[in-house]
Order: structure tokens, then C-alpha cells, then sequence
């Protein structure tokens, strides 16, 4: 019959519930007895015990008394021996001595009888073979004479030696036997005494589980299945109450004694390890019995029952840090992710690894200063530590990898080719960060991020809708940018972090300036300020811009404002330093305006020539978080800037003057030149600091809420549990609805794998040829097997 079928009517549904009632009280009166005779063959045990304890007494004291009549024997044979010496001197008659002993350094000390447990028989009488006659040799009698006058020596005599050998030979043969036969009994006597020292022998001395402890677990796993039937039991009672019989078992067994002696040796090892104190933990117990067994699963003990013990592998961070620039190209991609690596390897709680683009040398001749080329990964390398070590006073212990990647004369920008995920190895990938994570990930071909990792974090530097606008048919580009960057960036970041409300708001994202200025600059601002309260001693020049010469990096504003208010600030002066794309349109646009603009090629903002400089203005409306502008203010420099969302970061310095309009321009411009910097607070130069920037970086990015790493061969599935055990989640049985979110991203992740395969799709969308895969010159460059050339959807 159909379950449905016997609830039809109300009569069905009694007789259906007095069957289900009858069926678990039927089980319950089971478990009873069941109990009961547990609780039974738990006495019947002890009486066996205490049974053996008897027994063992008794073999005890015939022990005893065997030993006592062994050393009378042995004094007797010892006394004549010492009569034989004293006639020998003498010159007496022969003597005959017998007797079966055993000999100690101390004829007059009894033989120790403490690791004696067997009864011996000894059966004295006279040896003829061990007679010593009157007619010795006269070189054994002054052999004798000598160990006469040694005193305790005499035992070292070498006849005595062969006599004592052999005592010993056939007193062990006698011993052996008697044990042999005195254990055989024994254990025909009681078969459960056979079975629990099979068992301490195989545990390797761990205490084997007794009933209650069984029980106890028992009724501990077995407390959800309860639950769902209906049957709600407390399971941590039914432990008390398990635990308080084994207390008292405990105690019985300690107080067993026959006629009031201590028990036996052996008596004491098997009480003493089956009743055992101070293993009250079961999970412990559990755990120690089971380790003791030398079993071992393939994924080891479990967590609740092994023992603790030392972890052997590296328990650290593993955090890979993939940027889209590298130097000697001195922009914020590049800059602020390699100070990033330097002070998250500096704290030597993480293994760092930074993931730099390897360009070949026609695209190094572009993008780099001064067409400086290198001929290996290697000697790039090189080139960055030094320059890193000299920016930050200490040596970072990180690695740095390259990826192959093509530099976008039309984006002005590097993008990589082939799936750069493989650059990190799967035994590293634990937590990711992707500067620039739109950036990576438009034209990406490859394993999904979040998938290969266990945390991913976006860290967003450009404000890419801004650029897009000034372009042609900028509002269109601007729209489809802004959906193509929510796509990629949901289904590759579990986290984002924007440095600044400027920036597009994207999936799981919040902002935080994540970036600090070096401590070189930090430095310079503390000289300055430590140097005579005269500001022209300390800041001789008058005002500067220094950036990237390309009209998006602020100079379209620069030249703007500057020529609106031409006849105000005709004696202002301004220093330009930077190169670029469009450096002779800048300079152009400047001459044509008639500015008093001087153009100078690109600097460190950290050379010399910089500090004697008083203002800098940056009027960029385009930046996310400006880095010369924290490094001007660091080194305690007076900066002018826009009130827009790039700035609010510092809006707290003192010495950062904001304005709105063009005529506040002018009035900020004029004050910050006729006024002196005002020394930063402790506060505030800590603020500035990588520091303080590293400390932001670990709390907004989560990492510190993290399940610890997940070793290598973990499953996806693995993983979840952890995250849910870490945040305190038990598993139950219920029904649960899928998560739906999940599920689109991962649709989303397939349909961008999926268009990112088709060559003519990549085209035009505006990737660079041959970008899917690495081509033949990077996989010679970085020392790679040149891979065969196909398309792959075959298309």
C-alpha cells in the first residue's frame, strides 16, 4: 500500500499511529535490555578480575617462600666455600661443598628478588664436580691469596666466574620454565585476560576502550538520528550517567586487595590500564586508541579524534600579486603593487609572489624610459630589486614571476596573452590579487580565478569610464565598458577594493585607499621639516606638475585652467616634468596659449631636483587615488587639487588646499605660494605610510576571516566545509534551495570563456592579435616549450 492510501480516514490514522508508537517503544525496551546485559557481563568481568587478582597473590607468597629456602641454600654454600678458604690457607683437608646458588659481589647480601614473579625450586646437595682437593697447584694458591686480601674482590676470581656462569645458566633454564608453566595456567584460567594483553600488546601501551566510553560515543552520534525520529534524548545526560558507572567501576577496581597486601605486578598493570584516571575526554581517548592501533586513513586522522600534534607544513599565506605593468615604467601599476609585495613579505606572515607582463624588445623600446631594453626576465628582475631596495631601506623576501604580455598602442597600455593563471602553481594558489582586475581580465582565456584560488581581490587603479568619454563616440564605449567591467569583474574578484569613490561601483566592492608612499619620501619631509624655520632656506622654487605626459593624466585640465586665467597668474611660473604619448601636443597647446610652462623630461618625484619645490598642482579629474600627490605631501609639500572623490583621502592634511570653480583655482594657487607647509603630525605620516596601507589592505580584503589554507588536492567540496566550520555552521539534515547566485556566475564565467575563444569576437572587441595564446618569441624569452599554433574552437 501507497503511504497516502493509509491516512484516507481518521481510524487509518490512529492505527497507523498506535503501530509507530508500539514499534519505538518496542525499540526502547530493546536498547533496555540490551543495557542490562551489558551492565551484567560488565560484573561478571570484575568478579574475573578480582578472581585473578586471588590468584596471583597466591602464587605471590609461594614465591616468596621458595625464595626464602633458595637463600638459605645459597648461604649455606657461600659459608662452606669461605671454610674451604680458610683450610686451603692453612694447609687443612680437603672439603667437599655443594649446592646450587647464585652469586653476587656481596657473598653476605641475599639475592634481589624484586623482578621475581614465578615460584623456583631449589634442590640443594653436593656436586662432586665442583670439590676443590688440598693438592692445588702453588700458582692457585697465591691467585688465592691475592683475592683473600682484596677483600670484596675475592668474586672476581675466574674459577668463581665458570661456577657462576653456569649457577646462572641452569637457575635462568629453571625460571623460564616455571614462568612458561605458571602462565599457561593462568591464562586456560581466565581467556579474557589472553584477549585484553593481545590487545594492550597491539595498542603499543594505549588503554583500550572499555563500555562506557563505547556507549557514551554511541550515543553521541547516534543523538541527529533521534532527533529526526521524534525521539528527543539528551545525549549529554546519557554521557554523565555512562561516565559516573565507569567512576564507580573505577573505584572498585582500586580497592581491590587480598588479605591486605598490594596486588601482584601484573595484577597492577591490568587494573591499572583498564580502569585507568585522567583520560576523562573520550574524543581524546578515542583519538589515542586509534592512533595507538597504527591505523591511518588517507586523509589522516580525523580532526576531532587525532591527538594535537605540531603541523609540518608551511601553515603561511601563499598570496600571488598579478599587475598589468612592471618597471622601469614608472606608473602606478607598477609601482604601488611592487610596494605592495615588499611590505606583505616584510611582516614574513605570507609567501608573496609578484606577477609582472615580460614584453619583448620592440614593445620595451615603447613603453619603457629612455628605450631602455633587457635581454632576459632575469636581468629585469635585477633591475626592480635594486631599484626596490634602494626606495623602501630593507631587502623583500618575495618572488617575482613574468607573464608574456603585448603593450596596446591604441589603449596605451599592456595586455597579457594566454592564460597567465599558470604562472602560479597550483600548490601556491591560495589568495590572488589582481591589480586591475577589468584590466586582466577583458580579453582573458583561461581557468576561471576563482576557481584556481581559494580568495580572490580586486584592487581597482583606473578610472577607465573617465578615459572612454573623451574619446569618440565616448558615451557609447562608456556604457558597454561599464557592463563588460561588472561582467568580468563578478565572476573573477570575490573581492574588490576601489582606492577612491571616483572609480566605477562594481560587484562586491567597497572603498579603501589601499596605497602608501614609501619611506624615502616620508624621510625627505622630515629633513625639510627638521631644517631652519626660514621657508626659502627649505623651499627655494616655486611651483610644479610632474606626470605621464598624455592628455587623460590631468594636462587637458592643466592647460585649461591655466589659459582661463592667463592674466591672473601671468607671473606664476610653472615646471612640467613628464614624457609621454603626447608630449608635442602638450607643449604645443602651451605655446599656442602663451603659458609660462617649462617642460622638462620625467623624474623620480624623489630626485633632488624635486625637493626645492614648494607647491605642486595636480588638477586631474581622471585619477582614482593620485600617487604624486600623497609623495608631495609626504615630503611636506603644499598641493592644490580638485574637491573631487580621487582627493577625499586627504582631505585631513593640512597642507592640501581643494577648490571647485576656476576663480578658487586662482585664490588656492596664490595662498598655497605665499604660505609655508605646515610639518605633518606623527598621525598623519603614519597614515601615508605602507604600513598603515598594508594594515588597511588585510582588513578590507577579508584575509584575516579566511578558513586556514587549504592544502594541495583539497576539493571544492573540502573547501566549503571549512569555510563553514570556520565561521561556526554545523551541518544538519534539511532541505535547502540552491544558490541561484552562484549558479549565474558561473554562467556568465562559461559565456565569457566562451566568446573570449572566437578569434574574430577578440578582434573586435578590441584585443590585440595572437593574445589567446603565447607566441614563439615570449616562450623563448621566458624559457617555455613553444606551444603548436591553433585555434580553439577550430573557427
Amino acid at each position: 500500500m501507497a503511504p497516502w492510501e493509509g491516512i484516507k480516514t481518521d481510524d487509518g490514522v490512529a492505527r497507523g499511529g498506535e503501530r509507530a508508537l508500539s514499534f519505538i517503544s518496542k525499540s526502547i525496551s530493546e536498547a533496555q535490555r540490551s543495557a542490562q546485559s551489558d551492565m551484567k557481563l560488565m560484573k561478571s568481568r570484575v568478579q574475573s578480575f578480582i578472581h585473578l587478582s586471588a590468584t596471583i597473590d597466591k602464587e605471590w607468597e609461594s614465591l616468596k617462600k621458595s625464595s626464602r629456602s633458595f637463600n638459605d641454600a645459597t648461604k649455606g654454600f657461600d659459608s662452606a666455600l669461605q671454610n674451604f678458604l680458610v683450610v686451603s690457607k692453612g694447609g687443612g683437608s680437603s672439603t667437599s661443598v655443594g649446592g646450587l646458588a647464585m652469586f653476587s659481589r656481596n657473598p653476605n647480601k641475599p639475592p634481589s628478588t624484586t623482578n621475581t614473579t614465578m615460584k623456583v625450586e631449589v634442590s640443594g646437595g653436593v656436586d662432586k664436580s665442583m670439590l676443590v682437593r688440598k693438592d692445588s697447584s702453588q700458582q692457585e694458591w697465591k691467585i688465592m691469596r691475592k683475592l683473600n686480601t682484596r677483600g670484596d674482590n675475592e668474586s672476581n676470581w675466574e674459577p668463581l666466574q665458570r661456577v657462576k656462569r653456569t649457577v646462572h645458566r641452569s637457575l635462568g633454564e629453571e625460571i623460564d620454565t616455571t614462568t612458561a608453566t605458571a602462565t599457561a595456567t593462568a591464562i586456560s584460567k581466565s581467556p579474557p585476560v589472553e584477549f585484553l594483553e593481545n590487545v594492550k600488546k597491539n595498542l603499543n601501551d594505549t588503554l583500550p576502550l572499555s563500555m562506557p566510553e563505547l556507549l557514551e560515543k554511541f550515543a553521541g552520534h547516534a543523538e541527529p538520528l533521534l532527533d529526526q525520529l521524534g525521539l528527543k534524548k539528551d545525549g549529554s545526560k546519557v554521557g554523565d550517567k555512562l561516565r559516573s558507572c565507569k567512576h564507580k567501576v573505577d573505584q572498585l577496581s582500586s580497592t581491590i586487595t587480598v588479605k591486605g597486601k598490594e596486588l601482584g605486578l601484573v595484577g597492577k598493570a591490568l587494573a591499572g590500564d583498564l580502569f585507568s584516571k585522567g583520560l576523562d575526554d573520550l574524543d581524546h581517548r578515542i583519538g589515542s586508541v586509534v592512533q595507538g592501533t597504527g591505523y591511518r586513513n588517507k586523509e589522516g586522522l580525523s580532526a576531532d579524534l587525532a591527538p594535537a600534534r605540531q603541523a609540518t607544513v608551511d601553515s603561511r599565506r601563499s598570496i600571488a600579486i598579478v599587475t598589468t605593468a612592471s618597471l622601469p615604467w614608472m606608473t602606478g601599476t607598477a609601482v604601488n603593487p611592487l610596494l605592495r609585495a615588499a611590505y606583505l613579505a616584510k611582516s614574513g606572515q605570507q609567501n608573496v609572489t609578484l606577477l609582472v607582463p615580460w614584453l619583448c624588445k620592440k614593445d620595451q623600446e615603447q613603453v619603457y624610459p629612455n628605450r631602455m631594453t633587457f635581454d632576459s626576465p632575469a636581468e629585469q628582475e635585477t633591475f626592480v630589486r635594486g631599484w626596490l631596495e634602494n626606495r623602501v631601506g630593507f631587502r623583500p623576501d618575495f618572488k617575482i614571476a613574468f607573464y608574456p604580455g603585448k603593450f596596446s598602442t591604441e589603449k596605451r597600455s599592456i595586455l597579457a596573452a594566454g592564460d597567465i593563471s599558470q604562472f602560479i602553481p597550483d600548490q601556491e594558489a591560495d589568495v590572488a590579487v589582481l591589480e586591475e582586475p577589468e584590466h586582466l581580465t577583458w580579453y582573458y582565456h583561461g581557468k576561471r580565478w576563482t576557481d584556481k584560488f581559494q580568495h580572490v581581490v580586486g584592487i581597482v587603479h583606473t578610472n577607465y569610464l573617465e578615459y572612454v568619454k573623451r574619446e569618440k563616440n565616448g558615451k557609447l564605449q562608456a556604457f558597454l565598458l561599464k557592463h563588460v567591467n561588472n561582467w568580468v569583474v563578478r565572476i573573477y574578484c570575490n573581492k574588490v577594493l576601489r582606492l577612491s569613490a571616483a572609480t566605477q561601483a562594481l560587484p562586491r566592492s567597497s572603498v579603501c585607499n589601499v596605497h602608501g608612499v614609501s619611506p624615502k619620501f616620508l624621510d625627505i619631509g622630515k629633513q625639510l621639516a627638521n631644517e631652519s624655520e626660514n621657508s626659502k632656506a627649505r623651499f627655494s622654487k616655486g611651483a610644479y606638475y610632474l606626470g605621464k605626459m598624455v592628455w587623460g593624466k590631468g594636462y587637458r585640465e592643466l592647460v585649461d585652467l591655466l589659459a582661463q586665467n592667463k592674466d591672473v597668474l601671468d607671473n606664476t611660473q610653472l615646471d612640467v616634468f613628464g614624457t609621454g604619448e603626447d608630449s608635442q601636443a602638450v607643449r604645443a597647446a602651451a605655446q599656442q596659449h602663451g603659458l609660462r610652462m617649462n617642460f622638462h623630461e620625467g623624474r623620480d618625484h624623489a630626485d633632488d631636483l624635486i625637493h626645492g619645490y614648494k607647491v605642486f598642482i595636480n588638477p586631474s579629474l581622471s585619477d582614482v587615488v593620485c600617487t604624486t600627490t600623497a609623495e608631495a605631501l609626504a615630503m611636506g609639500k603644499i598641493v592644490v587639487c580638485a574637491d573631487h572623490p580621487s582627493n577625499d583621502f586627504f582631505r585631513p592634511f593640512p597642507n592640501c588646499l581643494m577648490y571647485q570653480t576656476p576663480d578658487e583655482f586662482v585664490e588656492k594657487v596664490k595662498l598655497a605660494l605665499a604660505s609655508d607647509p605646515i610639518p605633518l603630525s606623527p598621525g598623519l605620516q603614519h597614515l601615508l605610510s605602507w604600513e598603515a596601507a598594508t594594515e588597511r589592505f588585510i582588513n578590507c580584503a577579508e584575509l584575516d576571516k579566511l578558513p586556514p589554507r587549504a592544502t594541495k588536492g583539497t576539493s571544492r567540496k573540502n573547501k566549503i566545509l571549512s569555510n563553514e566550520a570556520a565561521n561556526g555552521k554545523t551541518m544538519a539534515l534539511s532541505l535547502s534551495m540552491p544558490d541561484f547566485g552562484n549558479i549565474l556566475d558561473r554562467g556568465l564565467a562559461f559565456a565569457h570563456y566562451f566568446a573570449s575563444g572566437i578569434e574574430v569576437a577578440r578582434l573586435a572587441a578590441g584585443a590585440l592579435p595572437g593574445t589567446m595564446h603565447m607566441d614563439e618569441q615570449h616562450c623563448k624569452d621566458l624559457g617555455l616549450p613553444v606551444p603548436a599554433a591553433k585555434s580553439f574552437y577550430r573557427w
